[in-house]
């Protein structure tokens, strides 16, 4: 039996037996939100062989962050239920309390600070990964109050900025839909291969948009999907499609897949109902759901003067994939607002 500890239940532990004491008549919120795999409690044992330990961010108001990191790290003890207090995290030895204030934390996530009004540019310019650290975790203390305000602005998506994202989620399958059929018509099983497995990404993506979640990075899209209600079918499909040794086998499974996302936009009800039955493209042996269809069903109830006129090339992650874009938001704001003009 493994002895391990889940990283949010051991944070909410030391948040209440050494740190709440240590910042006793402090103003403060205090939280384990941000990077890490135990703030979307995908964490095991595996990720405590680093970049782990017993954490919590502590926000303080202007100008108190240093006094109260030095209350921490005079009263922090050297060991948390066997675990180093003070351990490597992305190559800096230091405490596993951080103590900022709650406003340049934000900034520097996300790009602003969500409980001022957000814009179109700040909903598009943040990467998924980044939305699901900050409104996932969990809020120990919020003394302070600004804290939760911040994740309710980030929850979700404004609904207009909900189709239009989704609407761009439909188009990248639009655009790569028949290609597995045609790599493997001219005896490219490899390219059919590489293009399914895009084409189930960009399903797995939509899936979770459509249940109103942000989609993690790569490393933990599979186990939110898993989580999901409903996805048994799904996920057997997309299997289906990554184990097939030919494009008509791995053509099945995406079709039983996408058929599947169509349902599931039907039932959300953000749009015209669609048929959700696959179709040959144009008079080729390919079949295809038609995310062209499901994309112009989507921006035809948008009201937002300002989406409407947006071209339909989406969100940061849907612009790009590259790590270094995504992790930086001033990068992540300059291509956004460069590809769709804001």
């Amino acid at each position: 039996m493994s002895d391990f500890v889940p990283g949010i239940d051991l944070s909410r532990a030391f948040y209440a037996e050494v740190v709440s004491p240590l910042v006793s008549g402090v103003p403060h919120s205090a939280a384990l939100i941000g990077p890490g795999s135990e703030v979307l409690e995908f964490d095991t044992d595996r990720s405590a062989d680093h970049d782990w330990g017993p954490r919590v961010l502590v926000f303080v108001e202007p100008g108190a962050v240093a006094e109260v990191e030095a209350k921490v790290a005079a009263g922090l003890p050297g060991r948390f239920r066997g675990l180093a207090t003070v351990f490597d995290y992305h190559g800096e030895v230091r405490p596993g309390v951080v103590v900022a204030e709650l406003g340049e934390w934000l900034v520097a996530r996300l790009g602003f600070d969500p409980r001022r009004q957000m814009s179109l540019l700040d909903w598009l310019s943040v990467p998924w990964q980044a939305l699901a650290e900050v409104t996932r975790g969990e809020v120990f203390h919020d003394g302070l109050g600004g804290l939760e305000t911040a994740r309710a602005a980030l929850r979700w998506y404004p609904q207009d900025v909900w189709r239009y994202v989704l609407a761009c989620q439909w188009r990248r399958i639009a655009q790569e839909e028949p290609f597995p059929g045609r790599c493997g018509e001219v005896g490219d099983e490899l390219g059919s291969a590489v293009v399914g497995a895009r084409l189930a990404r960009e399903v797995m993506r939509l899936a979770l948009l459509l249940r109103r979640r942000y989609p993690p990075y790569a490393k933990w899209l599979g186990s939110a999907l898993v989580r999901m209600p409903g996805s048994t079918e799904l996920g057997q499909g997309l299997a289906r499609a990554l184990a097939a040794r030919s494009w008509r086998e791995r053509e099945e499974g995406l079709v039983a897949a996408y058929e599947r996302v169509a349902a599931l936009q039907n039932r959300v009800a953000l749009a015209e109902r669609q048929d959700e039955r696959v179709r040959p493209f144009h008079d080729r042996p390919f079949r295809v759901i038609g995310g062209d269809r499901f994309a112009d069903a989507l921006m035809a109830p948008v009201t937002d003067p300002v989406v409407r006129e947006l071209p339909v090339a989406g969100c940061v992650d849907q612009l790009s994939d590259s790590v270094d874009l995504l992790t930086s938001p001033r990068r992540a704001r300059a291509v956004t607002a460069a590809a769709l003009r804001l």
